[in-house]
């Protein structure tokens, strides 16, 4: 099996596991589907050039705000950034078993 396609198949997993852990905390279903393609709002940059496009392409799919997010879902044990959170790197992780990454402000 070919490398690129077992880091696929992480990706796929850990999008299940998000879902899994998203449906464990026992939040919407509906909310889950009706956001996940919300951060790619973020390739709205691309309007201005490749560069803004690439930054905001990243900033929405880096998995870092995502991850602070969750940590201060967890700290105030507030539910709103939780939900969020899970929803935002299950998209990330959905993003990358297809195979998309983060980009390069120029094409190669």
């Amino acid at each position: 099996m070919k490398l690129r396609k077992i880091i696929s198949l992480e990706y796929l997993l850990a999008f299940l596991i998000s879902l899994f852990f998203y449906w464990q905390f026992d939040f919407s279903l509906f909310y889950f589907f009706l956001f996940l393609l919300l951060p790619d709002l973020s390739m709205l940059g691309y309007t201005v050039n490749t560069k803004v496009g690439a930054l905001f392409y990243n900033i929405g799919h880096s998995l870092i705000l995502p991850a602070i997010l969750m940590m201060i879902g967890f700290g105030t044990m507030s539910t709103l950034p939780l939900m969020a959170s899970i929803i935002w790197l299950a998209h990330i992780f959905l993003d990358r078993a297809l195979g998309y990454g983060l980009k390069y402000d120029e094409a190669l």
